[in-house]
């Protein structure tokens, strides 16, 4: 059992001793080591089980403070870093020489945010120091948005959890950088293509499926459950699977037979509220008696394309 509580000091003095803190964001919880101590950033991949290629990101508490660790030199990326900061926005920038290698997994960028959470920010400020912190569950599973979710899964392997109550936005940032003179975005997330193009015009989707990400998030399998989840027309996979015991997670209220285990993402078809509920959910179908999860795709537009992301990579191909 991790010891929890609210308490920054407490969690300053075991990142400064090496340890691990699960941190509260308002995207989901991380997993936290000191950026600069490669054995404790070593810790996170072997905590977590995740594999080296896939590299993490930095957050520091102000947008002053990235000078320090990374170039962010483009117009339209620092725009965007004086328009969402602190929030769900991670910029994919060419580091300096005091981020080691096993933060980018040998790459030459580096992603790095201003994370929107008070308890977190105090934290950055009082260590001066940039923090690792990709999600704080077992890699491939669904990201956890509760301190409680972190216990459950990693509980045992974490030094402290930094309790900042449930996550506001709950899916992970969105990864922007800059690709043959273009902005692109390499990972979709808590802020919506339409926002970004309103500050820097339109941009380049770089959305990686494969085992050989650019960038944090990019793996093809990704965000899942353990129980096999299916996405699609929720009539004909119910058809098809009418012989096995199954959850089901919807966007709008829809009648569904009382014998199953149903989740409304959004009654009122708000997709910030769907992007909220998405990981719990998951999280709680899994949880349930159900032997598969079936899911609907969301409307292909704002919070909704990141969550139809996410779903694709946590579902079976």
């Amino acid at each position: 059992m991790a010891e929890t509580g609210n308490n920054v000091d407490r969690a300053a003095e075991i990142i400064l001793e090496g340890g691990l803190v699960a941190i509260p964001t308002e995207t989901v919880y991380g997993l936290a080591a000191n950026t600069l101590n490669e054995k404790a950033i070593l810790s996170i991949f072997e905590a977590k089980q995740r594999p080296f290629f896939d590299p993490l990101i930095v957050h520091v508490h102000s947008l002053e403070a990235v000078g320090k660790y990374a170039d962010l030199d483009d117009h339209r990326l620092l725009k965007l870093a004086k328009t969402f900061w602190p929030g769900p926005l991670t910029l994919l920038l060419p580091k300096k020489n005091n981020i080691p290698s096993i933060v980018t997994s040998g790459l030459e960028r580096v992603a790095i945010r201003v994370p929107n959470h008070e308890l977190t920010l105090k934290l950055l400020e009082k260590l001066d120091l940039p923090l690792a912190a990709p999600s704080a569950n077992p890699f491939g599973y669904v990201s956890p948005t509760l301190a409680q979710h972190v216990e459950k899964q990693l509980g045992h392997k974490v030094n402290y959890i930094l309790d900042g109550g449930p996550s506001k936005v709950g899916l992970e940032s969105t990864i922007v950088g800059i690709e043959e003179g273009n902005v692109c975005v390499y990972r979709l997330g808590g802020l919506s293509l339409e926002e970004i193009e309103k500050v820097v015009g339109k941009v380049e989707l770089r959305i990686n499926n494969s085992s050989d990400p650019k960038a944090p998030g990019q793996l093809k399998n990704h965000y899942a459950p353990r129980k096999p989840l299916f996405v699609g027309d929720l009539r004909e996979l119910s058809e098809l699977h009418k012989n096995e015991k199954i959850a089901i997670i919807h966007f709008g209220n829809k009648e569904i037979p009382s014998h199953i285990k149903a989740f409304d993402l959004s009654p009122g078809k708000d997709l910030k509220e769907a992007a909220l509920n998405l990981f719990r959910f998951l999280r709680e179908a899994d949880e349930s008696s159900a032997e598969i999860v079936l899911c609907e795709p969301l409307p292909d537009e704002g919070l909704g394309r990141a969550i139809n992301d996410r779903l694709r990579r946590a579902s079976v191909q």
